[in-house]
């Protein structure tokens, strides 16, 4: 049954993605018969087309015919083809990347209204409602918007080929964009020939596990990309825009800093040390003083302006007379000579933070380091208003203007860095800490009460419990030495480099309090009431939603914690967990739940006077949080934005967001002009807060978290379906990441990480955790309340952004689902009735959801309102669907003890391809 209905025939906006599409597609082609044959190319035509037949006709002989013609192929074939299906995505995803940059440059080259997502439109909005400047001004000075990089990688490409992918990008925008000549393009079309050829000759996987530092390299990546050149861009542009519509009197504050997990997250990964954390902080400040003193020495290239031209202020003359260089024939070339200055004592910089500087220009080795990023951005300042003063305002505003803002944003210590650990593990610290000290053997034991009134005394009292680190057992050790390598961050860095602390599985106050205690161990708490670490509890679980506004309150409630509150400026960040809660509850009350604990949160922080941050922990899929940040943002309820967002970007979404550079400034782009909307306007069709809706929305949510639990905790047999009918144990074996994919040595789903368990349902095509339970919830509640039910369904989808949102998601993962191709999958479950009672159940709700979906949107189709979409989608699903249908091939093989390395390798590359297919998958 295809679901998805295809445009009747091609816009012409979109041919030149089908040319695209098609010419990389011909370069493939090439490349297989060149390298591996007629016979071979033959060979991978007569598979896709066989996957192609099966999708539409899903007859069970077709079906038969593709299973036949996949035994049949050897490990050798087998690999070629699915290196070959697992290409051509890839080489699809970069044209149809490609294509949206080239219809964003359409519309501006038109003139063509601004779209949602964009700063113009968001400012244009901010005008109709008639926003002063005072309170833009005071958004601007208050605002965060931090997406923040984890090291969860669904995304399994290796660097050597995601920089082949930025090359072939390059080289096909460049058709789009230069007038050629037909020599030109032969010349282009010989060089996409190379870059293809490189990327078939290139090994496709790692053969050895990524360890953390590898992540942490692998993060650094996304600034050379993206960050580091695009952002300053972007604040220019939203400065530019200001200006136009309000005066050059409005300031923009550095609103926009790109966060990381990486190096930081220690929760369920041991090997997240004190070495490697303090690792992590050093390799991001050494790439933020290279670019620094990459882009200080290009200036000093270019800026030759002579004194004899132009005249400087004393300010600039000062610099310049106190530079190194003496070299005659620059005397009369302040600005280069104050550069070198500049230069100079960057090298001091970056030699004072521990950095090597033996690969580094000598200039000046008495140079005085710099103390702090400001007093690097005041020399910029000298030259920049130099520059204007003397007429050169192209000059000022360029390139140096630009190193400004990216020092003003990045520091010296490029992002900060986030810690987090679980509470268990926290208390136990704690608990070990008492034991040494005190002999407070039983702190672990302890009521909640008692547990507070402990470490209240403790805290207030000031007094160090810590004793010789080494006398403490693994776990606390560890922890100890990690809170010992924060405090030397802070005292080397600064304290924006690692600024948070965040607690997973948060559940009670104390929680919070044991942190507090660990950071005033190593004077990241002083003299009782400066904390100099934010500390986030994280509430994840469906029970742990329900009760974090309570925790909030009692905290709060805590005099000695309330003036604490107000060396961190009185704002309280909490983190809410989209992947766990999904795990636990289900798609439709998770999300549910989340909306209602940050109601809840609001009310307690307005009732206590403290700003709230919120932090969400999205991931990539929808069973994780994820979908359209701009629709996420604004769905948020009333009070909850508030100028302040932080979000994680996870998996392969990071990749797909940010390795472009001009997608990952809008990308970056919408983030800010969302949270603009969400704060300081009133959207129209938002009907948060009606009571009918609410009383709605918690009748679906029951039904749908008993539908969910059923079958995921209270079906007999269900782990061992889901550990058969995906490729679960696969995914552990490869070499995607550092952290072990379940918290605990375990086969139960309460153990298992929520990435592994939704990117399993993505590859077999289930897509499970992004719709499990909706349609049963809404057929019993249509049941119960008949055509007015429905209709007030419907209205909610009209009116609700909230609800909207969430069906627009549900949406588009029900689209990439396929329950031909995931029976397929359940037949690798040997025992029958175990096989066909829990498919069936999935199937029936599949269906259920699906009608439902339509009943209350009024659609026919999946993807109906979202057209470019369903196109994309229908593009490419005949070079996935395969590589399924192989994956289940190979399983098969490998679980009946076939043991070849080839089987195994071909194993992990369809995980590569079918996930680089469908996109948003972990």
């Amino acid at each position: 049954m295809n679901l998805i209905s295809a445009p009747a025939d091609i816009s012409s906006k979109d041919i030149p993605l089908r040319d695209d599409v098609r010419l990389l597609g011909r370069i493939l082609g090439d490349t297989l018969r060149e390298q591996e044959g007629e016979e071979t190319y033959k060979l991978i035509e007569s598979v896709r087309r066989a996957a192609v037949r099966f999708r539409k006709t899903q007859d069970e002989q077709d079906g038969e015919l593709l299973e036949q013609m996949l035994d049949q192929l050897s490990p050798t074939e087998t690999l070629v083809v699915v290196r070959a299906f697992s290409y051509f995505s890839q080489l699809t995803n970069i044209a149809e990347d490609l294509h949206h940059n080239r219809r964003h440059r359409a519309h501006l080259k038109a003139g063509s209204p601004p779209k949602d997502g964009t700063l113009q439109l968001a400012l244009d909005r901010l005008e109709e409602k008639k926003i002063d400047k005072d309170t833009l001004q005071s958004f601007l000075n208050s605002a965060l918007v931090s997406p923040v990089l984890t090291a969860h990688p669904t995304e399994v490409q290796r660097k050597s080929i995601l920089d082949c992918h930025l090359i072939i990008s390059s080289l096909l925008a460049n058709r789009d964009r230069v007038d050629m000549t037909p020599d030109d393009l032969a010349e282009n079309e010989e060089a996409l020939h190379r870059f293809v050829l490189i990327l078939w000759q290139t090994r496709m996987m790692r053969t050895a596990k990524l360890n953390v530092r590898d992540e942490i390299r692998n993060g650094l990546e996304y600034y050379h990309y993206t960050f580091l050149a695009e952002i300053p861009k972007l604040y220019a542009n939203l400065e530019k825009q200001l200006e136009s519509r309000f005066d050059k009197d409005i300031k923009v504050p550095p609103l926009l800093r790109v966060g990381s997990w990486i190096g930081g997250d220690r929760d369920g990964n041991p090997f997240v040390t004190h070495d490697v954390m303090t690792d992590a902080v050093r390799e991001h400040s050494i790439l933020a003083l290279e670019y620094y003193l990459n882009e200080t020495h290009l200036l000093g290239t270019r800026l030759s302006l002579t004194d004899r031209l132009v005249e400087v202020t004393p300010e600039l003359r000062k610099l310049s007379d106190a530079s190194p260089d003496n070299v005659f024939v620059r005397l009369d070339e302040p600005y280069r000579r104050a550069l070198i200055l500049i230069y100079s004592r960057l090298t001091a910089t970056a030699k004072h933070l521990g950095h090597d500087t033996s690969h580094l220009r000598p200039v000046d080795a008495h140079a005085q380091p710099y103390a702090t990023a400001q007093d690097f951005i005041a020399d910029l300042d000298v030259m920049i208003d130099s520059l204007f003063k003397h007429g050169a305002v192209y000059l000022a505003r360029g390139r140096l203007a630009n190193l400004r803002r990216a020092v003003e944003v990045f520091g010296f210590y490029l992002a900060p860095l986030d810690m987090r650990q679980h509470s268990a593990i926290l208390e136990q610290t704690v608990s070990e800490l008492f034991s040494h000290s005190s002999g407070k053997a039983n702190y672990s034991d302890l009521d909640e009460a008692g547990k507070r009134s402990v470490l209240l005394e403790a805290l207030q009292s000031g007094k160090i419990l810590l004793a010789d680190i080494k006398r403490y057992s693994d776990v606390p050790q560890s922890e100890l030495r990690i809170m010992q390598a924060a405090a030397e961050i802070h005292r080397r860095f600064g304290h924006g480099a690692l600024p948070n602390h965040i607690i997973s599985k948060t559940d009670a106050v104390s929680d919070m309090l044991e942190v507090a205690l660990m950071l005033q161990q190593f004077g990241l708490l002083q003299d009782g009431d400066t904390l100099h670490v934010n500390i986030i509890p994280l509430f994840e679980t469906i029970e742990d939603l329900r009760g974090g506004a309570s925790i909030m309150d009692e905290l709060f409630s805590i005099p000695w914690y309330r003036k604490l509150l107000s060396s961190r400026g009185n704002t309280q960040e909490v983190m809410l967990g989209y992947s766990d809660s999904n795990k636990d509850g289900g798609y439709l009350t998770a999300n549910w739940e989340l909306y209602k604990a940050e109601v809840e949160l609001v009310k307690v922080f307005a009732k206590h006077g403290i700003e709230l941050r919120l932090f969400h922990g999205r991931g990539g899929t929808v069973g994780r949080g994820g979908g359209p940040s701009y629709d996420a943002i604004l769905a948020q309820p009333p009070g909850s934005v508030n100028g302040q967002i932080r979000i994680t970007e996870q998996g392969e979404v990071i990749s797909s967001k940010y390795s472009n550079p001009e997608i990952g400034r809008r990308n970056l782009e919408t983030l800010i002009a969302a949270t603009i909307e969400a704060t300081l306007l009133d959207h129209p069709h938002n009907a948060d807060g009606d009571p009918e809706y609410m009383r709605i929305m918690e009748a679906l949510s029951l039904d749908a978290f008993a539908a969910y639990r059923k079958l995921v905790y209270e079906t007999p047999g269900f782990t061992d379906y889901f550990f058969t009918a995906t490729p679960i144990r696969e995914i552990a074996e490869l070499n995607i990441g550092s952290r072990p994919s379940s918290r605990k040595a375990s086969d139960r789903i309460e153990d298992l990480r929520a990435i592994p368990w939704v990117f399993s349902w993505g590859l077999n095509r289930v897509m499970l955790p992004g719709w499990f339970g909706f349609g049963s919830a809404v057929k019993q509640f249509i049941q119960r309340e008949g055509d007015a039910g429905l209709k007030q369904l419907q209205a909610m989808y009209k009116n609700w952004a909230f609800f909207r949102g969430m069906m627009s998601n549900m949406d588009m993962v029900l689209s990439k689902s396929d329950m031909g191709i995931a029976w397929r999958y359940a037949e690798l479950v040997q025992d029958i009735e175990l096989r066909d009672r829990i498919f069936g159940a999935i199937n029936n709700e599949w269906e259920a959801t699906i009608e439902m979906l339509f009943a209350v949107t009024g659609a026919t189709t999946l993807l109906q309102d979202n057209p470019a979409f369903a196109r994309s989608l229908l593009t490419r699903t005949p070079y996935i669907d395969p590589l399924n249908h192989l994956q289940v091939a190979l399983l098969h093989r490998h679980r009946a003890g076939d043991n070849d390395e080839k089987v195994k390798r071909a194993i992990h590359l369809t995980i590569n391809g079918i996930a680089t297919g469908l996109r948003n998958s972990g």
